[in-house]
């Protein structure tokens, strides 16, 4: 079997357009290889800035040859009353390939219809591949594309060349000008190229050996994180990889070198996040650290090559990253010289959103608001550190190190604030206000924090549902979405009781006189279907099925910590095997007190009238209701939803006995309204745990 290869070289590709670049890549050629027929075993790719590559070691020479059959119109359509074939029938064999002598009559579910015999596949793969090809280069995804010169063709960077072989065998496509081949380039320094490859076997070994390319993205990632390890064990001390900045740097370089520079110890009296922040984010660097968490006067940096005078390029690197952090020493000195009061004055300056105030009028909002989430979720003993947190959350945003740095907005909160005195607790909760970055970021670990992030959210969604500012479609600027998903992942991870409708009035309420453009009743029931959708979306992408997320959120989920745990245990009742037969029945119990109580004459109260049972099985049914409602009120009152939940198999014989031996809606009006409020105290009991209704068996 052939060996295909595919390289696509290109200008330096920034390294977030790599990221699943390999993986969209291989999947594309797995797909359309499948699609024709080509049995390839294993298919690899891999992604550098400057190529893609693509390549299927064990290729079938061609495509299987498979039968297929093929209907076509009815009968009656193609062959007329005589039998002699229609337009239609000869047209259905024409679009097939085959002669209308091929077409026969096939009896179906629906009818009798033409069809006919086709054999297809077979086709050699060098016939196929450049289709193939042109197609996956079209498909590739990145966050933005460009055209370049008079090109029509769009890509992430400007192509150069296509390295195409099938074996020894040039696969010929040519896109833009851009004609495939088989001379490919190597690094761009240490081994240009060009070079040409004998055969698609041969690729791997030419750009390695030759053009000094590093392939694979995990190798190169393996060689840097090995390097940086071992340079800081030489200086004494443990490198600080960030995995983000791992995944950087990898796609930065086709050959990784890693170096060790130096830098002055007056630097280490500026904080660690800082300097830590101005080597990643400016230098792409590594910070190195001692046994104790402290930094040492080293970093370690990624060059793309190995340089010819190591000690110049080590001296420009140094050179470069003492002026970056000699900025940060004077912020941090000029920062550490301003008192927090000062910057509170200066928050009136600094606009929140337009139609909504200053950041000194958020701040107090969230001074406020803290002590709110703190009481409503029964956590009395956080209320004064969250609301002076709040009250201080947002005083680092007028500080000069956080207008150099924005990414450590709320970090220096914390550090500032704990150097004019205010506790550990309301320095930590600072720093993690803005916690959840995003859905794979931890939520603010402390109770204060949780509390701090709560509040701060909750207020920007407020703010901006009450100013028409919901997200629509894709477009998301002040990502609420994510907020909102935020909320929702704090209360359930610190299983806070809170209720959110009460929540998110209490944060409408903080605006006061400010004028919205959607009235406050409007807004919060815009916000509350808005949490209704983000917790569907959050619970069903934990691997929940959506009916049952749907059935768990239709009882109620204002209680977002009581919804997660009602949905963990309506998941395992689901798992059961009699689970169908169960929701059944009270879906029947559900379904009639949706359609009879609106028609029932009088409100239904639940209340039951001995003196009016009048079969047996409403006897039984009542005996057992009366019998398993004071343990079902107990349990949901202690969150044991499962128990809850096993309770309906001691209901379950009693109730289908009733549908199975009872009428209840009877001509005798007192009976029926009876036997409508036993069902009623039941499914009312029910829609506490879900919507038996939304479940579809």
């Amino acid at each position: 079997m052939p060996h295909f290869l595919l390289e696509i070289g290109f200008e330096e590709m920034p390294a977030r357009f790599l990221s699943g670049l390999a993986a969209e890549s291989r999947a594309l050629v797995v797909d359309a290889l499948a699609q024709a027929k080509l049995d390839a075993p294993t298919v690899t790719a891999f992604a550098t800035p400057r190529r893609l590559v693509v390549s299927v070691p064990e290729l079938a020479a061609t495509a299987r040859r498979e039968e297929e059959l093929v209907t076509g119109p009815p009968e009656k359509v193609g062959f007329s009353a005589s039998g002699e074939p229609t337009p239609a029938a000869m047209g259905f064999a024409k679009g097939q390939g085959k002669d209308v002598a091929d077409v026969f009559v096939m009896e179906t579910g629906k009818g009798r219809y033409l069809a006919l015999n086709k054999t297809t596949g077979g086709q050699p793969a060098l016939e196929l591949l450049p289709g193939i090809c042109l197609e996956l280069i079209r498909k590739l995804s990145f966050p933005k594309r460009m055209h370049w010169g008079s090109r029509d063709f769009a890509f992430g960077r400007p192509v150069h060349w296509f390295v195409a072989l099938l074996g020894a065998d040039v696969v010929p496509f040519t896109l833009d000008d851009i004609a495939s081949g088989r001379r490919t380039h190597g690094h761009r320094i240490m081994g240009p190229g060009p070079f040409d490859v004998p055969a698609a076997a041969d690729y791997f070994a030419i750009i390695r050996d030759q053009g000094k390319v590093v392939l694979d993205a995990e190798e190169r990632r393996a060689i840097v994180r090995a390097q940086a390890e071992q340079l800081a064990r030489e200086a004494g001390g443990t490198a600080v990889i960030n995995p983000s900045l791992l995944a950087e740097v990898t796609g930065l370089t086709e050959h990784p070198v890693v170096m060790l520079g130096r830098f002055d110890r007056k630097f280490l009296d500026v904080p660690r996040e800082v300097l830590i922040t101005s080597m990643e984010s400016h230098q792409k660097s590594f910070a190195v650290e001692d046994g104790k968490g402290g930094l040492l006067p080293v970093f370690l940096t990624t060059l793309g090559l190995v340089p010819g005078n190591p000690e110049l390029v080590r001296r420009g690197w140094q050179r470069v990253l003492a002026a970056r952090l000699e900025d940060a020493r004077f912020f941090w000195e000029a920062d550490c010289g301003t008192d927090i009061e000062a910057w509170q004055k200066k928050l009136e300056r600094v606009v929140f959103l337009a139609g909504l105030g200053s950041m000194r009028d958020k701040a107090r909002r969230l001074e406020r608001l803290c002590g709110l989430v703190a009481e409503m979720a029964g956590k009395p003993e956080a209320m004064l550190d969250a609301s002076q947190a709040g009250g201080l959350a947002k005083v680092d945003l007028v500080s000069d190190m956080v207008g150099e740095f924005a990414e450590l907005q709320g970090v220096m909160g914390a550090i500032y604030v704990r150097r004019k005195g205010h506790s550990q607790t309301v320095s930590r909760a600072i720093a993690e206000q803005y916690l959840p970055a995003g859905p794979d970021s931890p939520v603010p670990p402390t109770l204060a924090g949780a509390i701090l992030s709560v509040a701060d959210k909750a207020d920007t969604l407020a703010g901006c549902f009450g100013l028409d500012m919901a997200p629509t479609g894709a477009a998301d600027p002040y990502a609420l979405r994510r907020a909102a998903l935020g909320i929702c992942r704090i209360v359930i991870e610190h299983g806070l009781r809170l209720d959110l409708m009460e929540l998110l009035q209490a944060a409408l309420d903080g605006y006061g006189d400010v004028k919205f453009k959607v009235d406050r009743t409007h807004s919060l029931a815009k916000l509350l279907d808005f949490f209704g959708q983000r917790l569907k979306a959050y619970f069903t992408g934990r691997g929940f099925d959506t009916l049952v997320v749907d059935a768990a959120l239709g009882a109620s989920f204002t209680d977002i910590a009581q919804l997660a745990a009602r949905i963990d245990a309506l998941a395992a009742f689901a798992a059961k095997p009699d689970f169908d037969q169960a929701v059944l029945t009270f879906k029947r119990a559900a379904n009639i007190i949706r359609k009879q109580g609106v028609g029932a004459g009088v409100p239904l109260t639940g209340t039951v009238k001995a003196a009016l049972l009048a079969e047996p099985a409403d006897k039984d049914l009542a005996a057992a209701c009366a019998d398993v409602f004071p343990r079902f009120d107990a349990l949901f009152a202690d969150g044991d939803y499962r128990a809850v939940l096993d309770l309906l198999y001691e209901l379950r014989p009693a109730v289908d006995a009733f549908f199975d031996n009872v009428m209840v809606m009877c001509d005798d009006m007192d009976v029926r309204l009876n036997r409508l409020n036993l069902l009623k105290s039941l499914v009312d009991r029910l829609g506490r745990v879900a919507d038996f209704a939304a479940l579809q068996v």
